[in-house]
């Protein structure tokens, strides 16, 4: 979960770039950024899981509303969307975004994040072999894990 400060810096962030954008500022809009920072910082959620997670809260929101600021979060910086293999879009809080790669189990679909120096030196190499300044990279590793009795599992 990110510290007040930091979800008063995205609505101002937000609505400076609403702003710019003639969008309106909409009470709606700006819980979703609420909820999104609410999350622990390495959890990644889809929109019917936050459509679910506001309406149980007493939120009055349209899956509409949610798809479309998640749209404006990931435009203005706020968020980052994925799209992991066969599943929907998942979006994560990106104010504090550090780098990190992910792993996705073939089972159960847990989905965890890592960083590994050894990748920026990978990436460096290939930025001189193609003659590129390489700005970014995604990685995302697919395997089966092996947690035992996972509750995700799918047969």
């Amino acid at each position: 979960m990110a510290e007040k400060s930091v979800v008063d810096k995205a609505k101002k962030i937000f609505e400076n770039f609403l702003s710019r954008q003639g969008s309106r500022k909409t009470p709606e809009r700006f819980s979703v950024i609420d909820e999104l920072y609410a999350l622990p910082q390495d959890e990644h959620i889809d929109v019917e899981g936050l459509f679910l997670l506001m309406r149980n809260k007493g939120y009055t929101i349209s899956r509409a509303t949610i798809y479309n600021t998640l749209d404006l979060l990931v435009e203005c910086g706020l968020a980052v969307k994925h799209q992991f293999k066969d599943k929907v879009a998942l979006y994560e809080q990106a104010l504090t975004y550090k780098h990190h790669d992910h792993h996705v189990c073939n089972q159960c679909r847990k989905i965890r994040e890592f960083s590994d120096e050894r990748l920026n030196l990978i990436k460096e190499a290939m930025g001189r072999e193609f003659q590129s300044a390489i700005s970014s990279h995604s990685l995302v590793l697919y395997g089966d894990c092996k947690i035992q009795d996972c509750e995700n599992i799918q047969y």
